[in-house]
Order: C-alpha cells, then structure tokens, then sequence
C-alpha cells in the first residue's frame, strides 16, 4: 500500500505533523517539548506529539474525576450504550485505524486489523457485561437481618500501555472501566503515540454526540516521568500497566507505597510441548506464528519449543523448512509474514540475545541476523537455536524472533521445564493423548495464567481473563471477572427488625 494512502489514514483521524498529546475529551492541549514517531516500516516521520507537562497532568486528572463524578450517577446499561456506540464507530474506521497500527507498529496488515477487532470485540462483551454487573445475597445468622455484596465504580483507571499492542490493551481496560463507572486517564507507548490520539478522535465522535461528561477519556503522553507521576498518584486508585517486568515492578512498588491497585500484564517466555503423539501440521503452523507474529513481539509469542525426543529431529527439520518460505518485508504488503522490529533499540537488543546464545553454548539451526534490502534498519530475520532450559539467556525472555528448542523424555519433565522460568503467561501442549491434555491444564500441570492444549501460545479470545502468574504480574484483564478489578466491593448488612443483636452471640446490655 502506497505512502498517499496513510497520509489520507492520518488525515481521516485529524493528525498532522505536529499534534497535541494531552486531551480532555474533545480538549487539547499543546505542551513546549515533543515526541516523533518514526514507521519501522520505512523509517519515515509520521509526526511528533506534544509531551504532557506536570500542570497539565494535573489538569487531567481534576477533569478526569468531575467526569466520573458524573458518569457513576448513569445507569451501567445506559454506559454500555455508549460503549455499543464506540464499538460501532471502531468497525466503520477498522480498516484505517488497522493500517495506522500496521504502519506505525510494524506489525502486519492483518495482524492489524485483528487487533482493532479484539477493541470491537471487548466493546461487545462490555455492553452485555453492562447488565450483568452482579453482587451476591448473603444469608444472615441474625434474626430479620438481610446482608449482601455489591460492586461500586473505582473512580479512575490509570492505564498505561507498550507499544506491541498500541490500542487493544487500552480498549480492554477502558471498555470495562467505562461500563463500571469509571473515568480512564491513558498513557501510550511513546513509540506509537499517533494511535491513541486516533483512538481519542474515534471516543470523541461518540462522546459529542452523547453529549457525555468531558475527561471520560483522557490522554497523557511522556516517557517514564509520566508513568511515576501515574504510579504514585493517589486519586487513581487503579493502575492497569503493560510492559516488561522490570516496569512492572516499578510501577507495583509505587503503586502499593500508597496501598493502591495493580494490575499487572507483564513479559512471557512461553513455551511449548510437542509431545510424540501431536499432529506435525498444526504443531508447525502454531509454533512458527507464535515465534515470528509480530516479529516475536507479543507477550505470548513462543519462546521455546519443548520437544519429546522421539520426534526431535523429525519437528526441528518440519520448523526449520517453514522458517525458510517466511516472507520478511513491508507490513502493508498481505504476502508477507514478518515485518519489522519497533526500532533499532530492539535490533540491538536482539542482537546481543544472540551473541549471549552463542557464548552459553547455544547450537544455532537457523541464525538470523539484520535485513539490509528493506525499507529500513529495523528488518530482521528470525533465529532458532538449541539451548538449555537453566542458561541465564534462556530464563529472561528476548522480544524478538528467537526460538529455542530442547528435548525432553517424560511428560513431567516437560512441564518442569515449562514451569522452570520467572514468567508465567502463556504456555501449550500438542498431543493426540486426552490424559495428556489433561495433565497440562490441571493443577499440577502449566504454572500458567493461560494453558492451551493443540492451539499455541499466541492470541487469546475476548471472552477468557488475560493475564499470567510470577513474574507476569498476577494481574488479568479483557473477560470473565476481570471486570472486578476496576470496581470496589462493598458489604452491607441490613436490620429490618426492632432490635439490635450482635454477631457471634455476643451480649452488649446497657
């Protein structure tokens, strides 16, 4: 796809060459110091965004609490109404806004436009979810006593983003913020900060025509001074972050300095099982899209491959053919499999990953390296190397298309050797035994938040909770309860009798 059509994708979301990076709403706010975003795709400027500054950040954050202010007043179905009405507005503008992720990101079209569909999608489920904001009836042990639970809007939900999924996470956490009541303050990766502001025009259409309370959606845009500011700020009672673990841990030391919440969406090192009974095609196709989708760049891609070893050497060739038919080239071309990393920061980084596998003793089957015939300094092609599990390399997780592979005897060793690293997101099995399907998701199995059997590691539907365990941060977003997470709970328990008796029997006579 040519260069004129992402001038007219910036064009149809208001973005120029220069942008406010603090909205209140449909509000703007230009700042002294800016950010420039640059396409890993062809290393062209896309355009520069204005920095936040800390007046300005306050001034967000006392719009974001009048609105909620407001909004916890509005019945939930009549909030979901208005999340109905974004998720209509995100599949008018799918195509457009899948092409700016594409082109700002690096990732391809399709992956894209997937990722607009996961905000589509979380819309749907919220607007449902709007209706079903359920507590509980408790019996009592006092007589014409009446107790039960319910569930109160937070306030505000701080949400702080990377760059490998610039708007599906956000719509994740605001699309059920919004329908608890909630008001949402946003920080984007600053290394694809055009795509929250096109999310912001898209919230605005609704915003106007609903005529909703302003700061509802709010945008702040800096580096790591701003995600402190957000961490030990007391009126955000609820920090949704994304990102590696180091950032993780920053944020949840701030954050529970002032006894506030996490949650937490950190790195993988996702593994996966091939056992001697699983089907070679599926186990190719879905370990190869867990390695090199989005470049390796997803938190769920496939770190490792832990291979029984009766069918070793029968996998590593089958994976070692398809990694060479992989396509490596401009994302907006739909023939290619692999697009760029982020920037050269990441080249670098993946770089040295491989230097570190070759001093450890790491056996290369195919060793990739940086692309010089493309439109940037960002292509890459991608590396399988046999390691050991316990290597220093192999226990931190590389976000770039490295995969290593090892063997295994036992089904217990495979799942030690699953579980035997810091992260716990992600993790599959591929096998034609039931009892050994079985064994993984049980609770002597995958150590997990997510444990899939005969899919891969990569991609998760809407309707499950998302998140892992460890080092991964505990935290969970997107389906099932989640939703708990950015609400308060709150017991009550209700005398409709004439007198006052105590709990646990106890006898107070005045």
């Amino acid at each position: 796809m040519a260069q004129p059509q992402i001038t007219s994708v910036l064009s149809a979301f208001g973005l120029e060459s220069k942008n406010a990076g603090t909205w209140i709403g449909r509000r703007s706010m230009l700042s002294e110091h800016w950010i420039s975003s640059y396409s890993p795709v062809d290393g062209n400027f896309i355009g520069s965004v204005s920095e936040t500054s800390e007046d300005q950040y306050h001034e967000v954050i006392a719009a974001a609490q009048s609105a909620q202010r407001q909004w916890r007043e509005v019945p939930a179905p009549k909030r979901g109404e208005a999340v109905r009405i974004f998720g209509n507005k995100l599949r008018e503008q799918k195509e457009a806004l899948g092409m700016l992720v594409s082109y700002e990101m690096g990732k391809s079209y399709q992956e894209g436009l997937g990722e607009v569909q996961e905000m589509i999608d979380i819309c749907d489920f919220a607007v449902g979810l709007s209706r079903q904001l359920t507590g509980l009836t408790i019996k009592s042990e006092r007589p014409e006593h009446f107790m039960m639970e319910q569930w109160h809007p937070v306030g505000l939900v701080g949400i702080i983003s990377a760059f490998n999924f610039p708007v599906a996470v956000w719509a994740w956490n605001s699309a059920l913020a919004w329908i608890c009541g909630d008001a949402c303050v946003w920080k984007a990766s600053e290394k694809v900060p055009l795509c929250a502001l096109a999310c912001q025009h898209i919230w605005n259409e609704v915003s106007s025509e609903l005529n909703l309370p302003e700061g509802l959606s709010t945008i702040v845009t800096g580096g790591r001074d701003l995600g402190v500011w957000m961490a030990e700020d007391g009126r955000i009672p609820v920090i949704s972050a994304t990102g590696s673990i180091r950032m993780g841990k920053d944020v949840a030391q701030r954050v529970g300095s002032r006894l506030g919440r996490s949650i937490l969406e950190l790195g993988g090192n996702n593994a996966m099982i091939i056992t001697d009974t699983a089907d070679l095609k599926m186990t190719v196709t879905a370990a190869v899209f867990g390695a090199v989708g989005t470049a390796g760049q997803r938190c769920t891609s496939t770190r490792r491959l832990i291979i029984h070893e009766s069918v070793y050497d029968k996998v590593c060739e089958a994976i070692v053919n398809a990694y060479a038919q992989i396509k490596i080239g401009s994302p907006l071309d739909a023939s290619m499999h692999m697009g760029p990393l982020i920037d050269s920061d990441a080249v670098r980084m993946y770089l040295d990953s491989l230097e570190a596998v070759e001093k450890a003793g790491g056996r290369f089957l195919v060793k990739g390296g940086v692309l010089s015939d493309q439109g940037s300094a960002c292509y890459v092609s991608p590396s399988i190397a046999e390691v050991e599990n316990h290597w220093d390399i192999v226990q931190h997780e590389t976000f770039a298309p490295l995969l290593y592979v090892m063997k295994y005897r036992e089904l217990e060793e495979a799942i030690a050797l699953q579980n035997g690293v810091p992260q716990g997101l992600s993790s599959a099995i591929m096998t034609g035994s039931m009892q050994e399907a079985q064994r993984f998701v049980s609770a002597t199995g995958s150590d997990c938040g997510i444990a899939n059997a005969n899919i891969g590691t990569s991609g998760a539907e809407i309707g499950g909770a998302f998140g892992g365990e460890k080092e991964t941060g505990g935290g969970r977003e997107s389906g099932s309860d989640a939703w708990k997470g950015y609400m308060r709970r709150q017991t009550n328990t209700l005398n409709y009798g004439n007198s006052l008796p105590l709990a646990q029997g106890i006898e107070f006579n005045i």
